[in-house]
């Protein structure tokens, strides 16, 4: 019975996308990354702005954090097909892109914005775009999302901190962003 728990662990693991390690982050000046498990199916709480958009069937998360204020997730997807994918990357980057005119209608007494930082070319190709949102009487919150896909998986990472788009550590979230391309296994 021990046999057949340890081959339906080594076989599940097995079929998990790669993920990011804790190294792979931008760097935070204070504190290291810390990464939890990589787990089958998606994070309890979805990451902002994809509340509802990643599908649960083929999903795998890996959470990250540092001992301070800094947070990021990755989340994967084998779609059935290539195309599939590709129809999942786009929706994800349509959400991602109107994450601040959402959130605006949401919370009409903030202040929201975002930038697009361009493609990358890995693979079939990756985004990366940054969202700031900030209430009065509350800090200010900077996200960055990489969304991209190598074959039939997709994977976005989303990373984020207090502070708006000037603190972001743009340059390395784009080399972060790439790895979790080139490390998805289709």
């Amino acid at each position: 019975m021990l046999q057949g728990l340890a081959a339906a662990v080594a076989l599940t693991l097995a079929a998990a996308p790669g993920f990011l390690g804790a190294a792979d982050l931008p760097p935070h000046p204070t504190s290291p990354w810390h990464a939890g498990k990589i787990t089958k199916g998606l994070p309890e709480t979805a990451p902002f702005c994809l509340d509802g958009a990643l599908p649960a069937a083929g999903s795998w998360h890996r959470q990250f954090g540092t001992d301070l204020d800094t947070g990021a997730v990755q989340v994967s997807v084998r779609a059935s097909s290539d195309a599939a994918a590709a129809r999942l990357a786009r929706s994800l980057e349509r959400a991602v892109a109107a994450c601040a005119a959402n959130w605006l209608r949401e919370h009409p007494d903030g202040t929201a914005g975002s930038k697009d930082y361009g493609t990358l070319p890995v693979e079939e190709g990756a985004h990366v775009y940054g969202v700031h949102t900030s209430i009065p009487d509350s800090e200010p919150g900077v996200h960055l999302f990489g969304i991209g896909r190598d074959g039939a998986t997709v994977t976005v990472v989303q990373w984020g901190q207090m502070g708006d788009l000037g603190d972001a550590p743009v340059a390395a979230f784009r080399r972060t962003t790439s790895t979790a391309v080139n490390r998805l296994d289709p």
